[in-house]
Formats: C-alpha cells, structure tokens, sequence
C-alpha cells in the first residue's frame, strides 16, 4: 500500500461558483491522499455531494447507489486495477466522468486512461488546486446544466 501523504492545497472556497447537488467520488486507498482532496474539494465546493472508496469492489458498489457525475480514480488500488474498473463504470454508466488521478505518471497508463473511457489524466505530483478546481468547475456546469 505505500505510505500516506497529506497533500497541501489552497483551501478558499468558492465564490459565486456554485455546484448545487454535483456528486464527486473519490476512489483512492491512500487515506491521507483521499481526505486532502475531499477537503479540497469541499472547501472549494461547499455545495457538492461527496463519497469515497478505498477500492474497487466498494466503489463498484457505490457507483450503483450513489450514481456520481464524477469519479477521481487511483490506478492502483488493493483489489482491482483503477484502468478496468473505469471500463466497467463507463460501460454501465457512460455518462459518468472519471479523472485518472495516479502518481504513475507514465506515457503508457496515460494511453491506457484514455482507452479506458477517462475523461483526462492528472498526476498525483504535480497537479495543482487550481488545475483540479477548473476541471471540477467546467463538468460541474455541464453536468448540472
């Protein structure tokens, strides 16, 4: 499992973007990881409707009951790879987005990403609050529209 990390972003919310009954779920087995992006983004978003899922036998389930607009989703998790369970997600629900969000910063889990059906690839590292915020803020607008 690796060990946790706290990452460190802004915390200021959101001013006049609001994203009223937008559903994020976070599917991360990184603890430390999944509470920093979950307090960034409802910091950010004090109006979305968060979920969280250490791995893919519990985001599976969750997806069903919770049908999410969004889903951040780690590469590797314990049980399942990150990459199929995007397929299956997009396969039931091809209306859900998912964001590809792994330290594996690799050209190949990139293309992989994409072939799975994410909507874009960030990398633990080096992605910022602000690059986060803008993807939240666009699919929150399309997606609640």
């Amino acid at each position: 499992m690796g060990k946790s990390t706290d990452f460190q972003w802004g915390t200021e919310a959101m001013s006049g973007k609001e994203c009223v009954s937008f559903k994020v779920m976070l599917v991360e087995d990184d603890e430390g990881f999944r509470r920093s992006l979950a307090s960034l983004l409802t910091s950010r978003f004090p109006d979305i409707l968060l979920d969280e899922a250490a791995n893919g036998t519990e985001a599976m389930e969750k997806v069903e009951s919770f049908l999410p607009h969004l889903i951040f989703m780690d590469i590797k998790l314990p049980d399942q790879n990150g990459l199929v369970i995007t397929r299956r997600v997009k396969a039931l629900h091809p209306e859900i987005h998912v964001i590809m969000l792994t330290s594996y910063d690799f050209p190949e889990y990139r293309e992989a990403a994409c072939e799975s059906g994410a909507y874009c690839f960030l990398p633990k590292g080096s992605s910022t609050a602000e690059e986060i915020e803008k993807l939240v803020e666009g699919l929150c607008a399309k997606c609640t529209a």
